[in-house]
């Protein structure tokens, strides 16, 4: 049905069927809407019915005389979130939702609904999300979840654009990517195998055969916490270079950061507007980004009464601290070797830190990228996997990469859950994917 148009779906001399988003081009017109009854009242002999198609709502307007005794008084008795179909004339009209209303000459109950759980009354975030299923119907999780879907599409045209190949990493993997206190175990027939951390090391072997490579899908780390940036499932985008070092990874960052945004702001105006996002901040977001590394954050944050160990990585609060001091996203770069991972490039001009940088996002919302150059010799990064514990064997197809053709390289991870959240200006990122999994959530 993809191919067909609104006007091919009405049968010879019936008017067509058609979206709620799509009314624009119909005013004046008979057209009929399939739909969910999201709410209605009645006043006398007139029913006011709003119907959402998924594509938008509409008010449709039944007036008695208009559709006969018996569709009227099924109309006025329809229970919330009934299946309907409806027919009526469009009509143009700046004060209804949408700028148009139906004036509706037949109205017919598909499927009747039963008292739905979510009322008008507020309900506490536990109960929401036990009914997640169901609460994806109102307007804040849907214009959430439209923004979702746009940044995704929007980090895929961009890498397109820039000449990126996307390459699938795989969810089952023999070892670990980011340290192995958060892995998911599991059985794979007569071995064991673990869900991914993470695409990088194998975007690191696709960068060396196209290039530049990206993966996009997404990741399990089993971290017991429960502050409002994590989730146990989530997305990640993570792109890789060859012959790429750290300045190249944190161009490409806040490009794309920069791009996405400005998508956002342009297509989901609308919904930025529902979740009274100040739009302000967002479209402050341009090139190039501040720039500071570790130690000048050190110094920031004890300015500010925060005590943080060298060599120590940063928490929320650091994070929030930190991009307080900044109007937009800011990089925290050359971190301390034991605050990052084993295959971070040594800085060359002092083997303490590494190549390694994270982007912190302003309004408390942290980091959202962390990257950097990884190492292209062979025996340091043998020696970085037996100094964090590592099994050799397990990465023995890893340390091929610099046996045949090593070049520098580079990229980043981002948690695509935390960028919508701080785009949408969401308290905590599970609003921001359609069923989240958390420490103590599996379920719907």
């Amino acid at each position: 049905m993809l191919h067909r148009k609104d006007s091919d779906l009405g049968g010879a001399g019936e008017p067509p069927v058609v979206t709620v988003g799509s009314l624009d081009r119909y005013d004046g017109k008979v057209v009929r809407l399939r739909g969910w009854l999201y709410q209605g009242r009645s006043s006398g002999k007139i029913a006011f019915l709003m119907l959402r198609d998924g594509t938008g709502i509409v008010q449709c307007v039944a007036g008695r005389a208009d559709v006969g005794d018996e569709m009227f008084d099924t109309a006025r008795h329809a229970t919330r979130e009934s299946a309907i179909e409806v027919t009526g004339a469009v009509k143009k009209d700046d004060r209804a939702p949408g700028g148009f209303e139906l004036l509706l000459s037949a109205f017919d109950v598909v499927s009747a609904a039963a008292e739905f759980p979510i009322g008008k009354k507020s309900h506490g975030t536990s109960f929401l999300m036990d009914h997640r299923h169901l609460w994806l119907r109102s307007k804040r999780p849907h214009a959430i979840l439209r923004i979702r879907s746009t940044v995704s599409l929007a980090i895929r045209s961009f890498f397109d654009r820039e000449g990126f190949t996307l390459l699938d990493a795989p969810i089952f993997t023999p070892a670990a990517c980011e340290g192995t206190s958060t892995l998911f175990e599991t059985d794979y027939f007569d071995t064991k195998a673990y869900l991914t951390q993470s695409g990088q090391l194998y975007m690191e072997a696709g960068a060396m055969a196209f290039r530049k490579v990206y993966c996009f899908g997404p990741t399990f780390r089993a971290e017991k916490s429960k502050t409002r940036r994590h989730l146990t499932e989530f997305w990640m985008l993570e792109p890789e270079m060859a012959y790429a070092d750290l300045d190249d990874a944190v161009e490409l960052a806040e490009h794309m950061v920069t791009d996405v945004t400005r998508v956002v702001l342009d297509r989901n105006a609308a919904d930025l507007e529902l979740l009274e996002r100040d739009r302000s901040k967002l479209e402050a977001i341009a090139p190039p980004f501040p720039r500071i590394t570790y130690d000048e954050a050190l110094a920031i944050l004890a300015e500010k009464g925060m005590a943080v160990k060298w060599g120590d990585d940063f928490g929320g609060d650091d994070e929030t601290v930190l991009a307080e001091s900044f109007d937009k996203p800011v990089f925290v770069w050359k971190w301390p070797k034991e605050a990052k991972a084993f295959y971070m490039k040594s800085d060359p001009d002092d083997d303490r830190y590494v190549l390694g940088v994270d982007l912190l996002a302003p309004e408390g919302y942290g980091e959202i990228i962390g990257g950097g150059e990884r190492t292209d010799d062979l025996a340091y990064l043998e020696k970085q996997i037996d100094a964090h514990g590592l099994e050799p064997e397990s990465f023995a197809w890893y340390t091929d990469l610099r046996r045949y053709g090593s070049v520098p390289h580079s990229g980043f991870g981002m948690g695509l859950e935390r960028f919508v959240g701080w785009l949408c200006g969401t308290h905590h990122v599970r609003e921001t994917i359609p069923f989240p999994r958390t420490i103590n959530r599996l379920y719907p």
